[in-house]
């Protein structure tokens, strides 16, 4: 730990101020594509959920006393969620869940600080938190066919196709493959940017990019539509609040994976120094401003830890430079109509594997923590989470008020969890 520090402090000492705007952006680049996908999965706007990027993160900041190197995006957590009910519900409903997953975190800051965390941890062992975020990945399959051109009509029972489609989100799986596995140094931790790049110049020979409004919009400023979004007010719907909020237990989870890495990069202990409620805490005022801004639920990214990784740079003001590239990025007007002509194609090429990794990541998570699937209980509490998160989708309570499935899953799991004898 002690080499650590001195070999970081001996690096920081020779990075002068155009450097760290260098090392910022790549911060930024490093971020961007995860970030950026978030909202146009779910029909939010890229240029606000850069803005709430680049502010959560120095918010975050500002509650972690500036000491940890950590960069807030959008959360993949929540993407089915917040698609769903933006469209069925607008923007204002997804506003209000968005703030009450924010407010979940504080809460969660909080109980930590009393309780310890532990005590917290113990309501969310791999055997519910795996098979939970496996639900989550694979909840989102069929969004990711269909984007990519494939899609089941379940009138006809038959299947319908859209070969140019197919074609060009095949062309991005097989770029993100090649760049994830034979590239080297700083383009490896970037296969999303340059997969999307590739599949955004197939797609312009095949008539499938529109530049018309990148023409039409201003150089700086929100287009209209990121306007209405900015200044809808937030409305705080049970239907909203219990499809979107409730995901914020198991991201939970996820933040002190991602805390913990952290820590282990940059070789400090972040849940000492400054304490893991404060780090909860930064993510989720992030989250509550995300909520007011109109853009995703903020969550701290694994991408940026990877760059701290191989730079070995750890100065956390250069994060803070980046989340300013964020904000900045955010006003340019052509900047954000340019990332909504992506073709859906290409978002669909990009959506299989990232889907995909998430519902694997779920899968490590048990196989991390080497459980013993001989065990009827371990058998149990996974089968009903993955059966129930996955098949139900939303089941209506009250006139207006719906759970999700993945709610459902979880809650069950949780229960079982505490309910079931262990080692039978």
């Amino acid at each position: 730990m002690k080499n650590v520090n001195n070999e970081e402090s001996q690096i920081q000492m020779g990075i002068t101020t155009p450097k760290k705007l260098v090392l910022g952006l790549q911060h930024v680049l490093a971020m961007f594509g995860a970030t950026v996908l978030v909202p146009f999965l779910t029909g939010l706007d890229p240029a606000l959920a850069l803005l709430a990027a680049g502010i959560g993160t120095l918010i975050f900041h500002a509650c972690t006393k500036g000491k940890v190197p950590a960069f807030l995006g959008s959360s993949f957590a929540f993407i089915g969620a917040i698609a769903i009910t933006l469209s069925q519900s607008g923007i204002g409903v997804v506003k209000g869940g968005v703030i009450v997953a924010g407010l979940i975190y504080v809460i969660m800051a909080f109980v930590i600080k009393i309780f310890g965390v532990d005590k917290v941890h113990s309501f969310f062992p791999p055997i519910v938190t795996g098979p939970i975020v496996m639900v989550i990945g694979l909840r989102l399959s069929t969004v990711a066919l269909e984007m990519s051109g494939y899609f089941y009509n379940s009138q006809t029972k038959l299947s319908e196709i859209d070969y140019t489609a197919l074609f060009i989100a095949g062309v991005v799986v097989v770029t993100m493959i090649i760049v994830s596995i034979f590239a080297k140094g700083f383009f490896k931790l970037v296969p999303i940017l340059i997969s999307v790049i590739v599949g955004y110049l197939v797609s312009i020979p095949f008539d499938l990019v529109d530049f018309t409004p990148i023409k039409e919009a201003a150089w700086f400023g929100f287009p209209a539509a990121a306007w209405a979004d900015l200044t809808t007010l937030p409305v705080f719907n049970l239907t909203g609040i219990l499809a979107i909020a409730p995901i914020a237990l198991v991201v939970f989870i996820e933040h002190i994976g991602d805390i913990t890495t952290n820590g282990a990069v940059v070789g400090k202990d972040f849940f000492e120094d400054p304490g893991i409620h404060r780090t909860m805490l930064g993510d989720g005022l992030a989250t509550i401003v995300a909520g007011l801004l109109g853009g995703p639920a903020n969550t701290t990214y694994s991408e940026n830890t990877g760059v701290l990784a191989v730079t070995k740079i750890y100065d956390p003001s250069i994060l803070r430079v980046a989340a300013g590239f964020a904000i900045v990025l955010s006003f340019i007007g052509k900047f954000g109509a340019l990332i909504r002509s992506i073709p859906p194609a290409v978002m669909g090429g990009i959506s299989i594997i990232l889907f995909g990794m998430i519902a694997s990541v779920g899968v490590r998570t048990l196989i991390d923590a080497k459980l013993e699937f001989s065990y009827s209980r371990n058998l149990i509490i996974s089968s009903l989470i993955l059966v129930l998160g996955i098949a139900i989708q939303e089941i209506p309570v009250a006139d207006g008020l719906s759970v999700s499935g993945l709610a459902i899953a979880a809650f069950i799991g949780i229960i079982l969890n505490k309910l079931l004898p262990e080692n039978i």
